[in-house]
């Protein structure tokens, strides 16, 4: 698969992502899934963040997702 489709796939696959980081072009983004560090750096780079703040707002948005996943596997009452 080439980088830009691969790049579209997980994006498109991830709303909230977009929503989050609403700069992010799936074309000229790293794969968050399988480069973290070029993920961080491309983020830092298109939304004016330092890498440390690029860092923190990954694990912020992974940790919300993880709750969200956790969340979505408990039984409805």
């Amino acid at each position: 698969m080439p980088v830009q489709a691969a790049a579209a796939s997980w994006i498109d696959r991830m709303p909230r992502i977009k929503q989050r980081f609403p700069h992010l072009k799936a074309k000229n983004a790293p794969s968050l899934l399988d480069d973290r560090d070029k993920f961080v750096a491309y983020l830092a780079r298109t939304h004016h963040l330092t890498l440390t703040e690029a860092q923190e707002e990954v694990d912020d948005f992974l940790y919300v997702e993880s709750l969200l996943r956790e969340l979505d596997g408990q039984p409805q009452h």
